[in-house]
């Protein structure tokens, strides 16, 4: 079981593209119950399922993928019953949550909300109804899993032998990299740009309620959202996500269908927003959103306040975690220091990782040096000034304890998290009742569960 179960842990969940596999109306073959653990059932289309997800992903499916995915799979059985006799929370708002956010994504995979649909064969809710299951049993799976290994710890010495275990022709090659922390100032658009945005979303509510216009049309030319321009301005979103402004979201749910909102102020810029439907805590709405334009005499405020800061980092006056706290305007780093945290959660990245901008920023620091402010615009077509400090960089290298220890000590940990696991399993096993179909049980991945099963009967 070992890391497969770790990775499912991790990732496990619904495919639309398996959903839209099953659903496709070409020759029909029963399912049927490969495995039994307690009272959960594992079928057949499950297995089949996860090893379309793996295709999807362009994942290599091994010859045992079968076996490797009915283990995965009764692993997470095990541990949802665990979860379960043991009260671990895990709420419908939670649940929901995620469930939104999974169909939020799906839909921009696809283009829009019709065109996933079309593909899965089913209706949005009925999505979600199918998804509810496999992501609650997710989410008590992975709490689980943490209840089990929440204190496992790693010493220096075991994180030294975890090392020296390793063939040396089998250490990681590392490119250079650097950590990097930032301060960010987004200047504030004077109050004209400001009324000049409002202005503009009058005239369209009033072009869309008088039926001069649509809402879609609309939204496509002006919105200055980049993850809605292409689908006119559409989300379809839950009450209960964390991921979005609350402000934005708490509106959707204030509408009537077809009704439009007045202008209304985000911490991103000024919208109005449509309501297309609504279904109890889900809703598909529409918004317009307005960033009133900075000017270069703002922008040059900003780089003026920077420059004061630099001055007082330079000077020793304050240290570049309090100048964050203090002064950064930017969410995603405030609160980490400022350092920019990587795409696999490191503090390290690779230049390939960073902005064109930052990359040029970069090009002429030292280690320990802070960059004069630079103007940029962000993802969001925000514009904003920074100045970054180089707290490290490395130059390409073969893995070693000097260098990589924190990565090393974090592989180590997991090791250990394993063998935890793995013990806790041989233990639970035999506790639960075990059914495995015929077809699987001379896989090697089902010898302990063959072995529970034997002592049972």
């Amino acid at each position: 079981m070992k890391n497969y179960l770790l990775l499912l842990v991790a990732s496990f969940g619904f495919t639309v593209l398996a959903v839209a596999q099953t659903s496709q109306p070409k020759k029909v073959i029963a399912d049927k119950i490969v495995a039994v653990v307690g009272d959960k059932v594992i079928l057949k289309s499950d297995i089949d399922n996860s090893i379309i997800d793996m295709q999807r992903q362009n994942i290599d499916v091994p010859e045992n993928a079968r076996c490797l995915m009915l283990e995965q799979a009764m692993g997470i059985k095990a541990l949802v019953l665990q979860a379960q006799k043991d009260s671990l929370p895990v709420t419908d708002e939670e649940v929901e949550t995620i469930i939104d956010n999974k169909i939020r994504q799906f839909i921009g995979q696809f283009g829009s909300k019709e065109e996933l649909e079309k593909v899965a064969g089913k209706t949005i809710y009925q999505l979600k109804e199918d998804f509810r299951e496999p992501i609650r049993d997710q989410e008590l799976a992975r709490a689980m899993r943490n209840k089990v290994v929440e204190n496992v710890r790693i010493t220096p010495k075991e994180v030294n032998e975890f090392y020296n275990k390793i063939p040396k022709d089998s250490l990681f090659l590392y490119e250079s990299e650097v950590e990097i922390s930032q301060i960010v100032i987004f200047p504030k658009a004077h109050r004209d740009a400001e009324e000049y945005a409002l202005q503009q979303l009058k005239e369209f509510k009033e072009q869309i309620e008088s039926g001069k216009k649509d809402f879609a049309s609309i939204a496509s030319i002006y919105t200055m959202d980049p993850g809605s321009k292409e689908t006119g301005g559409q989300y379809d979103v839950n009450r209960y996500s964390k991921e979005l402004d609350p402000v934005w979201l708490g509106k959707a749910f204030t509408l009537k269908p077809g009704q439009v909102s007045n202008p209304f102020k985000t911490r991103f810029g000024y919208h109005i927003m449509q309501l297309i439907s609504r279904a109890g805590d889900d809703a598909s709405v529409r918004h317009i959103l307005l960033i009133p334009q900075v000017t270069s005499y703002e922008m040059k405020e900003g780089t003026k306040k920077l420059d004061s800061i630099r001055d007082l980092l330079i000077a020793g006056k304050i240290d570049f975690g309090a100048a964050v706290s203090r002064f950064s305007d930017d969410e995603q780093s405030k609160f980490t220091a400022g350092q920019i945290i990587g795409r696999d959660a490191s503090t390290y990245n690779t230049i390939d990782q960073l902005d064109k901008d930052m990359v040029v920023m970069l090009k002429d620091l030292t280690v320990g040096q802070y960059s004069h402010p630079s103007e940029y615009v962000d993802e969001r077509g925000k514009k904003g000034v920074r100045i970054v400090y180089l707290k490290t960089r490395t130059e390409p290298h073969r893995e070693n304890m000097k260098d990589d220890y924190n990565r090393i000590a974090q592989r180590a940990l997991e090791e250990k998290k394993n063998e935890v696991l793995e013990s806790w399993f041989n233990k639970k096993v035999s506790t639960y009742y075990i059914l495995v179909d015929d077809e699987y049980k001379a896989c090697p991945e089902m010898a302990k569960w063959n072995s529970a099963s034997a002592t049972k009967n």
